[in-house]
């Protein structure tokens, strides 16, 4: 009697672990995004690529973004897009975008790459994304960083 209680003991805490053990975690992060490379066109127009950060471990499709641009203190404008992209887990992708600034934009952006000095940036607004093909849901973006000219590109930051 003693080995049929130890054989269902033995089998109960199998199946317990074994229902414990739901597979891979699913888990939807914050997405993130910066400016990797701001290129300066010859009518004062931006070439920007932005590069959008999936750091969840699932895929999601960026449907759409929505944000403020400010350059050295100078509100360059809003970038509006939709990317309509799908990004794998943990991955990112670059998306190249044409962009107007403002003109105090454009001198600030002008006066660093004359200088050849470092200029930071911020991101403000909205993602749009769609984790694993279930409901959008809408990502806060407030992100700083610096562009600093590149040697040898006339009119590109990075």
């Amino acid at each position: 009697m003693k080995g049929v209680a130890r054989w269902v003991s033995l089998l109960l805490v199998s199946l317990f672990l074994a229902a414990c053990s739901g597979g891979p975690v699913r888990r939807v992060s914050e997405p993130a995004t910066s400016i990797q490379q701001l290129t300066v066109n010859a009518d004062g127009s931006w070439s920007l690529d932005l590069r959008l950060q999936n750091y969840s471990s699932i895929p999601m499709r960026f449907d759409s973004a929505e944000l403020a641009i400010t350059v050295g203190g100078q509100a360059a404008g809003t970038l509006r897009a939709a990317p309509a992209i799908s990004i794998g887990p943990e991955s990112a992708d670059v998306l190249t975008l044409p962009f107007k600034p403002s003109a105090e934009a454009r001198m600030v952006i002008a006066d660093a790459l004359a200088g050849r000095h470092s200029l930071g940036y911020t991101l403000k607004g909205k993602l749009q994304a769609v984790p694993d093909e279930k409901k959008s849901r809408s990502f806060d973006v407030d992100s700083r960083n610096t562009l600093n000219p590149v040697p040898g590109l006339d009119g590109v930051l990075r």
